[in-house]
């Protein structure tokens, strides 16, 4: 009797949905980052490169909102797909002014640098999800798409006429593979916490970096279908590019917490 109930507790627990998951899932948040932005440039003939961090340099806001969209479905009760999206957009001048004595006159002198920082991010990937309990441990393989453009002009007035003037910038894009894991816990059917982490690496001659990203949240679910959830990210990301005669790269690092709402069906 025992032997014989054994197989069906065993296919009813398979084909049961983990109270950590949903079948259907949106998150709609804002990121609250703590961003340290650091551009380089140097030229590939001679020993001679710059770095410039926008927010020490340029005055840039250390802190900014960044918007973030997810959502993931499920195929059956342990497989799916997931999406994520985030962009980041960051521009700044600063000026500065002085004056200028010699032979009795007066020159006003002037200089200004702006700055720019255009990032976006996107991942697609196919989860596999272990376990039917309150625990899940899930793993993801697929696909990253990141573009950035960057740069830095500048240029220098005398009495308001512009002497001199100099820019550089870069721009590309790239696909990457990319590695996710992840770990869920149910506390109630309306309570959660999640850990994530994901890596993309792209190995190339002209274009190479990588992105790197780790949170920790908790999900609260008033409703049945909508609920508010919270975490805690950190992000690098490194972006080196070869040209002909130059090189240049991005780093940036951004941390802090993010909050969501949630739909899941």
């Amino acid at each position: 009797m025992a032997l014989a109930s054994s197989p069906v507790f065993a296919q009813s627990t398979d084909d049961t949905l983990s109270p950590a998951l949903d079948r259907f899932s949106i998150w709609l948040g804002a990121y609250y980052a703590d961003t340290s932005t650091t551009l380089g440039a140097g030229l590939n003939r001679y020993d001679v490169s710059g770095h410039l961090n926008l927010q020490h340099d340029l005055g840039f806001p250390s802190h900014q909102v960044v918007p973030r969209v997810r959502f993931d479905f499920l195929l059956g009760t342990s497989q799916g797909f997931s999406f994520d999206y985030y962009q980041i957009d960051q521009s700044r001048t600063k000026t500065l002014g002085t004056s200028i004595y010699f032979d009795g006159n007066t020159y006003d002198a002037a200089a200004s640098a702006t700055g720019r920082v255009n990032f976006d991010f996107g991942s697609a990937a196919y989860k596999w999800w272990f376990g039917h309990q309150s625990d899940v441990f899930g793993i993801g393989v697929g696909a990253a798409y990141y573009r950035v453009h960057a740069g830095i002009s500048g240029e220098a007035s005398l009495n308001g006429q512009i002497i001199g003037n100099a820019s550089t910038y870069t721009t590309d894009s790239a696909w990457a593979p990319e590695l996710q894991l992840g770990w869920r816990h149910a506390f109630t059917n309306n309570l959660r916490m999640y850990v994530n982490a994901s890596g993309v690496k792209k190995n190339g001659s002209h274009l190479g970096g990588h992105i790197w990203d780790a949170a920790a949240g908790v999900e609260w679910f008033p409703w049945q279908n909508i609920g508010f959830g919270a975490e805690y990210d950190y992000t690098r990301i490194k972006i080196d590019q070869q040209h002909h005669y130059y090189s240049d790269d991005l780093a940036l690092r951004m941390n802090g917490p993010t909050v969501f709402v949630r739909l899941r069906f």
